[in-house]
């Protein structure tokens, strides 16, 4: 195979990408990024090509989703399509999919018919609300996950209503998880020599989200409320207006409370008697956070940010998106790469191995770019290659 791997870290495993919009392709890209020879499967339509589920192929959602992977048509529905992909399923180490529950059952491929082809096979779902129960059957949605798994009950400032948050927090976790989850099934198929179901859902990836906000229902029966820009427990930690822009601001623990009071050479938050524990702090906030105001709007951001990370207070600067990767050090780190053939830039994996690093090898491929060159691969003869085109099976 001559096509450009993003790493050696993963060469060795070969996956079928059936993911289409954004919590599947956020998995698999996992998987190309590292180098696994992934193969996106599309139905044979010129729909696969302009209007489609997560934007233009051409467009940044679609190219930054699809790096580093092959592409495929076939047709699922056609019995002749469904015969292709068992003959592919027999030869890959993993599937991934984010179709609602039902309709890989419908359409033959769901983990059972697939077991019972290659029993080493990995199989991975991620689904709205889970692979049964309830709720299973119904559309999932990134923010529709927001509100349920109570992230919108927790962003935003007090009392404005619910707000969701500026990223689909949902989709990207429940991708990653299921990529972490296949790696871990992949793991232990050395040891047993199986593969196994990988489930995930959006639901339970932002439910898991909630991290140490869930941890204070579940454990103390504290339910969380709307804290605005204000850290719910460390105090003070918020936005703070300067005199050019605003500027973040973290002091957690007494230590850190007192580096920033004499940095800002406000000793009298030192002694008053309403700041003198966080208890104190935390309990008498809104008056606290406003006379750090009236210090903060004697200088810039900038001279803030050196003053402060220079007597070990952690703070920085609030960016919008074109000013984030104009940063020094967003740019020593490199994590915007260009994307070879095409002129353009992506965000990269966040992660760096020393001997087997992942890059941006290929670009995201046409509409079953590569469907001959796969399907010989699986050892499909140049005749039967040319009568499944011939019945549009591909």
């Amino acid at each position: 195979m001559t096509f450009p791997r993003a790493s050696s870290a993963l060469s060795r495993f070969t996956v079928l990408d059936l993911t289409r919009i954004r919590s599947g392709p956020t998995a698999v890209r996992q998987l190309s990024d590292w180098g696994a020879n992934v193969i996106k499967i599309e139905a044979p339509t010129d729909l696969a090509d302009s209007e489609q589920p997560g934007g233009p192929r051409h467009g940044p959602d679609f190219q930054n989703l699809h790096r580093n992977k092959r592409a495929m048509t076939l047709n699922l529905k056609d019995p002749k399509g469904l015969e292709v992909f068992k003959r592919l399923a027999a030869k890959a180490d993993v599937i991934v999919e984010n179709f609602r529950p039902d309709v890989k059952d419908k359409l033959g491929i769901d983990y059972a018919s697939m077991r019972a082809i290659n029993p080493r096979l990995v199989y991975a779902s991620i689904s709205g609300f889970g692979q049964d129960g309830p709720y299973s059957k119904r559309p999932g949605f990134d923010q529709i996950a927001q509100g349920m798994g109570g992230l919108m009950s927790i962003t935003g400032l007090p009392g404005q209503g619910p707000v969701r948050a500026g990223i689909p927090v949902a989709d990207l976790t429940a991708g990653l998880f299921c990529a972490l989850g296949i790696m871990t099934a992949l793991l232990e198929r050395d040891v047993s020599g199986e593969g196994q179901w990988v489930q995930t859902s959006l639901l339970q990836a932002q439910i898991f989200m909630l991290d140490f906000q869930a941890a204070r229902w579940l454990v103390d029966g504290d339910v969380p409320q709307q804290a605005g820009n204000n850290h719910p427990t460390s105090i003070p930690t918020g936005v703070f207006k300067t005199s050019d822009s605003f500027i973040n601001i973290a002091t957690t623990g007494g230590r850190i409370w007192e580096r920033f009071a004499q940095a800002i050479e406000a000793p009298d938050l030192l002694t008053h008697p309403d700041y003198a524990t966080i208890a104190l702090r935390s309990k008498n906030r809104d008056a606290l956070n406003a006379a750090i105001g009236t210090y903060m709007a004697k200088r810039s951001t900038g001279e803030w940010v050196t003053i402060l990370n220079e007597a070990g207070v952690p703070c920085g600067p609030i960016y919008s998106i074109d000013q984030v990767f104009d940063d020094e050090q967003v740019r020593h780190l490199g994590i915007a790469q260009r994307l070879p053939d095409a002129g353009k830039h992506l965000v990269a994996q966040p992660v760096t191995l020393s001997r087997t690093p992942s890059r941006m090898a290929a670009r995201p491929p046409l509409v079953g770019e590569q469907t001959f060159e796969v399907l010989t691969e699986f050892g499909f003869s140049e005749q039967e290659i040319t009568s499944l085109q011939e019945s549009k099976v591909v």
